[in-house]
């Protein structure tokens, strides 16, 4: 079942992590369906290639030839007509009459008896539909060659025109988060630029009396605002703009309006701190007066308070979009970790990308891990490669959700599941990595 943040969940219940996360792409695609209504222009761009890493292809991208071009040899060897296979004896013999290069076509025809020495990626020549490697023959002098006919059969190693890509047929498909494989693509079907989505603007926010910018010296009680450098970095890896907004204090009359601010220029907003029991009273109340955002308590660890939903259209922001938005918990450890969990697929989905949820792997818990049934943990780990060659994983020691060295240290989470209890040394877990991700 679902929730839809305008029928707000209680703090005092706890909501399963897999129903959190169906809530938010329900309400994500609602707002996909409402920006395809205004059908702005500018949510298309077209960029050079050099420049589209990590962006999220708009349209297909249509293959504008065949690739290959021509059916060519896949390997170094000798081109003939499959034909001569046919034949009685054992061992085929054949003269060779010439040599194609990649890139220089044998411009001749080949007939019985004959063979092409040839390398790989050369054109095939007329009258040639196999190939023979060049280690399964044997010369009998410079114009001649031998094989057994058991070593292939006819039409073998041969790169048919269009076997990789047909013109007019999808070359990448959109939605893609772009690779620099995808380049490589592109670029071999002479395309220079790429149509992709615009960048969405995110706008990011840290609340507390407690916090202080990075220039000040603190002030007994106060804390250096780390989490909107977290943030920075999540929000970096999936090349998005990012609109800083700084620190603001604990008070309904600041909150508001740094909230209306940032609206009125992103299409997300992203804050840190007051979701907490307490300390969401009056943000709680803000909400309901800027738009549709349910207060929730999930069955989590770390991050248990989140508040999620979407604020209204600010005047003047054109065009007049929902802004979505999330509020993350104060703890260091729960914002990045509430992040990979709900937020980065939710940014991916808004933008238009078909993949968005991270791939698992799984690796051998070297020591046991204790975990209570009833909520999902992340816990922040070292993956390695053991002496026998299996993938394992220790954890990186305290788990606290304000103990940042436990996330600096690591490269992966452990992801224990809802239903799941203690672990035993031994035992197979789930992965996720951070690499590309955090």
């Amino acid at each position: 079942m679902s929730h839809s943040p305008n029928q707000p969940i209680l703090l005092t219940s706890s909501l399963h992590v897999d129903h959190a996360r169906k809530a938010i792409a329900a309400l994500v695609d609602d707002l996909i369906q409402e920006s395809r209504a205004i059908n702005d222009p500018a949510d298309i761009e077209t960029v050079a290639l050099d420049k589209a890493i990590d962006r999220i292809l708009a349209v297909d991208l249509l293959s504008p030839i065949d690739v290959p071009a021509a059916d060519n040899s896949a390997m170094d060897g000798f081109a003939f007509d499959g034909q001569c296979l046919d034949t009685n004896s054992a061992v085929v013999s054949l003269s060779i009459v010439g040599t194609a290069y990649a890139g220089r076509p044998y411009e001749g025809s080949i007939g019985p008896g004959e063979c092409l020495k040839i390398m790989t990626g050369a054109v095939m020549p007329a009258g040639c539909d196999t190939v023979i490697p060049q280690e399964f023959t044997t010369a009998i002098n410079e114009l001649t060659i031998q094989f057994r006919q058991d070593q292939l059969k006819a039409g073998e190693n041969r790169r048919l025109r269009g076997e990789d890509l047909q013109k007019g047929k999808p070359a990448i498909e959109a939605g893609r988060l772009l690779r620099p494989s995808d380049f490589g693509l592109a670029a071999s079907l002479g395309i220079a630029s790429l149509p992709v989505k615009r960048k969405l603007k995110v706008a990011i926010l840290s609340s507390g009396d407690e916090l202080r910018p990075l220039d000040q010296i603190l002030d007994p009680g106060s804390i250096y605002d780390s989490n909107r450098y977290s943030l920075t970095g999540l929000l970096n890896r999936l090349n998005l703009e990012i609109i800083d907004c700084g620190i603001v204090r604990d008070d309904p009359t600041s909150l508001k309006q740094a909230f209306i601010d940032a609206a009125s220029r992103a299409d997300v907003l992203i804050s840190s701190g007051g979701v907490s029991v307490g300390e969401a009273d009056f943000t709680k109340q803000i909400m309901q007066e800027l738009g549709d955002v349910g207060f929730w308590k999930i069955a989590m660890r770390p991050g248990r308070p989140m508040a999620f939903g979407v604020l209204k259209p600010i005047a003047g922001k054109s065009p007049a979009r929902k802004t979505l938005f999330f509020g993350l918990p104060g703890n260091p450890v729960a914002v990045m970790v509430t992040f990979y969990q709900f937020v980065r697929s939710a940014l991916l989905q808004l933008n238009g990308a078909n993949q968005t949820e991270p791939p698992l792997v799984q690796a051998i818990a070297e020591a046991p891990i204790r975990k209570k049934p009833g909520r999902t943990e992340f816990q922040r780990a070292i993956l390695r490669r053991s002496s026998d060659g299996k993938p394992s994983v220790r954890l990186t020691g305290s788990q606290g959700a304000g103990i940042l060295r436990s996330m600096s240290e690591a490269n992966c989470f452990v992801i224990l599941g809802h239903e799941q209890g203690n672990i035993a040394a031994g035992d197979w877990v789930d992965i996720a990595l951070f690499d590309g991700l955090l």
